[in-house]
C-alpha cells in the first residue's frame, strides 16, 4: 500500500516550475493574504538567494516542483541540502490536473506553479530522493583504497 504524504499544517508552500534557464517560483504562507513570485534563474548565487529567502520564512518550508529533463537536479539537491522538504509532481499528473482545473490543455509557467501548488496542498507529490547521492559510498564498498571507481582518484594514489 501506498504511503501518503501529507502536508504539514503552518508549512509555507512553495512551488517551483523547473526550466533550462529560469524557474518560476511561487510563494504560499498561510497567515499572508498575497502569494509571491519570484523568478530564480539557473546559477548558484540566485539559487542561494532562494534558499535564504525561505529560510527567512522561520516555518517549515515544503517544496514541490516537477522535474524537466535533468535540470530540477541540482536546485533539488541544493534545497535537500539545506534542510527543506522537498517533493516531485509527475509531469503527467501536472498536465491532466491542469486539464481539469483550467478545462484547457493550453500551459504556461505561472500556470504551472499554480497547478503544482494546488497538488502539493493536496498531498499528491512523491518525495524527492537523488538516485546519484549515495554513489560513491556504493562504489567504495568493499573495495581496496586503490580501485574506488573512480580513474583519476585511482591514478593518483598508489596501490599496496
Amino acid at each position: 500500500m501506498t504511503e501518503t504524504q501529507t502536508t504539514p499544517a503552518g508549512a509555507a508552500l512553495v512551488t517551483i516550475d523547473v526550466a533550462k534557464l529560469r524557474n518560476d517560483v511561487l510563494i504560499e504562507v498561510p497567515d499572508a493574504r498575497r502569494r509571491r513570485r519570484l523568478t530564480v534563474i539557473n546559477r548558484r548565487d540566485e539559487h542561494d538567494r532562494l534558499i535564504s529567502e525561505l529560510h527567512a520564512l522561520g516555518r517549515p518550508v515544503l517544496v514541490g516542483l516537477a522535474p524537466t529533463g535533468h535540470y530540477h537536479r541540482p536546485l533539488a539537491w541544493r534545497l535537500v541540502q539545506a534542510g527543506f522538504d522537498v517533493r516531485l509532481i509527475s509531469s503527467v499528473a501536472l498536465a491532466r490536473t491542469r486539464e481539469a482545473l483550467h478545462n484547457s490543455w493550453d500551459k504556461n509557467d505561472p500556470k504551472d506553479a499554480q497547478v503544482i501548488l494546488h497538488r502539493l496542498r493536496i498531498g499528491a507529490t512523491q518525495p524527492y530522493h537523488d538516485p546519484f547521492a549515495n554513489v560513491t559510498a556504493t562504489l567504495t564498498f568493499g573495495l581496496p583504497p586503490c580501485q574506488t571507481g573512480n580513474r583519476l582518484q585511482d591514478s593518483l594514489q598508489a596501490c599496496n
